[in-house]
């Protein structure tokens, strides 16, 4: 197993815990383009034009929805299985594309989700207390972080 892909499934994972659309739907992107081969495998439907655009759409929603003050924590029980699912399956993808277990980029991508849930989450917490502002003022930068952090990881893949 290459250290550097289970290192890019715990990254994707991360970008997942951050945001839980936003590996997938950069994934798919990749896919779609051509980017990656996920080897005519039933996982390389995800690079299909429909996937493309639900995702796409799934991780604009989210980054709406994210804003809205009745949405629950990232590390509610609920949430949190949402990220560790898609961590796993953004981290299994990377492992295809790579030629590699996908069984260990499942688990290195799961962890990965967790890492990303609880540090995002005590990070903007944090950062909107000491900075005594809106929930917004951190929620954006979050989102560009979790998009750039999913375009450097596949683009190193």
């Amino acid at each position: 197993m290459d250290p550097k892909i289970l290192a890019l499934c715990i990254l994707m994972g991360a970008v997942t815990g951050l945001r839980t659309m936003t590996g997938l739907a950069v994934i798919s992107w990749w896919a779609h383009l051509g980017w990656i081969d996920l080897k005519d495998s039933r996982p390389a439907l995800i690079g299909s034009t429909v996937a493309v655009v639900l995702l796409t759409l799934g991780a604009l929603g989210e980054y709406v929805g994210d804003k809205l003050p009745r949405t629950p924590n990232r590390t509610a029980p609920g949430p949190l299985l949402a990220r560790l699912i898609a961590g796993g399956i953004c981290g299994a993808l990377l492992c295809i594309a790579s030629d590699q277990s996908w069984h260990f980029g499942l688990a290195f991508g799961a962890v990965g989700a967790i890492i990303g849930s609880f540090a995002g989450y005590y990070a903007r917490t944090t950062l909107v207390r000491a900075m005594r502002s809106a929930d917004i003022f951190v929620a954006i930068p979050e989102d560009l972080l979790a998009i750039g952090l999913a375009v450097l990881v596949m683009a190193c893949l």
